[in-house]
């Protein structure tokens, strides 16, 4: 039985871990017979191994009043569950993921993972959850993936995180968050993977980065972010992917990206972009810099204003266009006479007379080589 790790959900084509526990768990429905499969009540069942056991509890079940102590993997979901109590996990010291998902569950006592300190995997995803026990995680050092997404978190506190020594990745995704307090990431240093996706997050604390150093993947998206400032994102040097489309972004800073080293992938799609300033594609998609951002980008469904404000973004689009998504989607809105124009038609033609090396007109000093 494979574990269901933050690289899982990453891939764009790939299947959704969440699915594929569904069609994991219809497998046992059909098949309860299985080698090595012992039923332990009316729809729960354990998986037995060389790591211990694997406990799958699914409807009709209720939830076992005693578990195998080796039990090192419990996915107990779809159950409807509001509530668990306090004592729901003595016994089974071994346990490393857990996975709640798809209850009601509206709170956790503060005692509840104590009988449990080597978990590494809590999947809390689709509770109705508004807020933590601050004590909840006290033995959680060695706890890598937190998952608390499409829960009811209207505001979140640092406290309630407090014991988290090893996240890895923490998706609070699909919430109602309006702000985040500061220093709320502070001692996550191996933080790889944030989701802060689709909340309702009009700004962000600027040191919201100071602490997790080593992201690798940013979700922004589907928010109310109408800025992005500069150095929000300078302390991440390792950074691959940065999602920011669905925002209400009407700027950017000129320095926003510096130090991206090693963006593959940017989405700034369905914002309200007008226009860039100059220098803020520097630090991309050029060789030697953010991995010449091999995964592509997207600027689509912004409402571009096509003039002299954007030489910069043409040189860079013209240079980038094989990396370039949606281009039929990337279209002018002003002025009126190019209105529905793409932006990298107009960026062709607008570069053209300034390739003078095949039409023998000297080319001006300060043209970018294509």
């Amino acid at each position: 039985m494979s574990f269901w790790s933050p690289e899982q959900n990453q891939s764009p084509g790939g299947l959704d871990s969440h699915l594929s526990r569904i069609l994991f768990l219809l497998l046992l429905i059909v098949a309860p017979s299985a080698q090595g499969v012992i039923q332990i009540s009316e729809a729960c069942q354990v998986f037995q191994s060389d790591n211990g056991s694997s406990v799958n509890c699914y409807p009709p079940a209720k939830l076992p009043s005693s578990l195998p102590a080796d039990t090192f993997y419990l996915s107990v979901e779809f159950l409807n569950l509001t509530q668990l109590p306090p004592n729901t996990l003595q016994g089974i010291s071994k346990l490393q993921e857990l996975h709640l998902s798809s209850n009601r569950l509206e709170k956790l006592s503060e005692k509840f993972l104590l009988p449990v300190p080597q978990l590494k995997v809590l999947d809390l995803t689709r509770n109705a959850l508004t807020h933590l026990s601050p004590g909840l995680f006290q033995v959680s050092a060695a706890l890598h993936t937190l998952v608390l997404k499409e829960n009811q978190l209207e505001v979140l506190e640092a406290s309630w995180l407090h014991g988290l020594k090893a996240l890895v990745h923490l998706d609070l995704s699909g919430n109602c968050l309006r702000t985040l307090p500061p220093g709320l990431l502070a001692n996550f240093t191996d933080l790889r993977i944030l989701d802060l996706g689709n909340n309702q997050l009009e700004t962000l604390p600027p040191d919201l980065l100071r602490g997790p150093l080593k992201l690798e993947r940013l979700h922004l998206e589907g928010n109310r972010l109408q800025a992005l400032e500069e150095g929000l994102l300078a302390p991440q040097p390792n950074l691959h992917y940065l999602f920011l489309q669905d925002n209400q972004l009407a700027t950017v800073a000129a320095g926003a990206f510096r130090g991206l080293k090693q963006l593959d992938m940017l989405d700034l799609s369905n914002n309200l972009l007008t226009s860039v300033p100059k220098g803020l594609w520097a630090y991309l998609g050029q060789p030697g810099a953010a991995q010449n951002m091999k995964d592509g980008f997207d600027i689509s469904g912004n409402p571009w204003t096509c003039n002299q404000n954007l030489d910069d973004l043409y040189q860079w689009l013209v240079a980038n266009k094989d990396k370039m998504f949606s281009p039929n989607d990337t279209r002018c809105a002003e002025p009126k006479a190019m209105k529905g124009q793409t932006l990298l038609a107009v960026a062709t033609s607008h570069l053209k007379p300034k390739v003078g090396v095949e039409t023998g007109v000297t080319a001006p000093k300060n043209t970018v080589p294509h």
